[in-house]
């Protein structure tokens, strides 16, 4: 008797009005689907996580730009422990099977966490911008107690807009045992301009406003206009350092609207997101999450001692948050 597939008819709901079946199948097929997003969703928490560590516990790196790396770090933690199991467990076995409520509760997650993750590289994009194009007020503009506040006003406002939205436009809806999400087209239209245009062209104009200043500094310095002084020197190396965070932060941000610009076109075009192509997308969009660390680790080189100082457990060493990471020896 053949053994590798095991196909049961299962009628979900039967107390309520309408029924939904599904096909239990146990097959290879459907064994390596959960082992390869159980892996993705393991790999995205534990990556993310070593950020989370690294910038909690070092002082050196508490800094205003690492603390919205680390509130990016969350949402990106949250989309391998919470979304992806779930997403998982809707693209495999087909039918929601958990109730209505935990449908819209769920669908609130998805999209406040996708939206706040919009809005923490809108605001790195403001502070590479201050950074680079402003350096003498960087330290008077941007501190850590404005930056925790506005990463406060970023969770909140994703939070209290996909609930607004949820509420008046009837969003996460349960049909025949299945958590859809269905959006008028004028909902549509002004969640495309508040979480998609504005926000991108914020986020594209300040990095072409930043690498125009820095291209600019690049030639001044090159032309032989930088008088060689060790006061010019170190704020040559501070411009340096502050060039290549931009750059780097760069890559994750043209990475992500890589990942997003593509889903949101899908959505549009499918507004009940019931397609393929949104399918994949979205896909895309979670795996970015575990992307990031992997950007800080080559292009940071305080991300990979932090990470061997927590693999290696010095970390509960004492004194161990006073490490000099920016240094050649730590």
């Amino acid at each position: 008797m053949d053994m590798k597939e095991y196909n049961l008819i299962i009628y979900l709901f039967q107390f309520l009005n309408y029924s939904c079946t599904t096909e239990a199948n146990i097959s290879l097929k459907h064994i390596t689907m959960y082992c390869l997003f159980s892996s993705l969703s393991m790999l995205t928490v534990f990556l993310n996580l070593l950020v989370i560590i690294s910038i909690s516990h070092f002082k050196q790196l508490q800094t205003p730009t690492n603390m919205l790396i680390h509130s990016l770090a969350v949402a990106d933690l949250l989309v391998g422990a919470v979304v992806i199991p779930f997403e998982a467990v809707k693209l495999i076995d087909v039918c929601w099977d958990v109730g209505k409520n935990f449908c819209v509760v769920f669908q609130l997650i998805v999209y406040s966490i996708i939206l706040s993750s919009l809005g923490h590289l809108v605001l790195i994009a403001i502070d590479r911008y201050i950074a680079v194009c402003e350096p003498m007020l960087y330290h008077q503009k941007v501190t850590v107690g404005k930056t925790v506040l506005c990463i406060c006003i970023v969770w909140t406002g994703a939070a209290s807009y996909n609930i607004i939205l949820i509420c008046y436009n009837n969003q996460g809806q349960f049909s025949n045992g299945q958590c859809v999400s269905d959006i008028t087209l004028e909902c549509g239209v002004f969640d495309l301009i508040v979480t998609f245009i504005v926000p991108c062209s914020v986020i594209i104009s300040l990095y072409l406003k930043i690498f125009k200043v820095a291209t600019g500094q690049v030639r001044a310095i090159k032309s032989g206009f930088a008088v060689a002084t060790m006061g010019t020197y170190n704020r040559r190396v501070g411009k340096t350092s502050q060039y290549k965070a931009a750059n780097t932060l760069s890559i994750v941000v043209v990475v992500y609207l890589l990942c997003w610009i593509p889903y949101y076109i899908c959505l549009l075009v499918n507004r009940n997101g019931e397609s393929n192509a949104v399918t994949f997308f979205t896909w895309i969009l979670y795996c970015n999450s575990s992307v990031n660390p992997l950007i800080y680790a080559l292009f940071y080189g305080w991300f990979k001692k932090s990470a061997r100082h927590i693999l290696t457990l010095n970390i509960f060493k004492q004194s161990s948050s006073y490490y000099n990471l920016m240094s050649d020896k730590s």
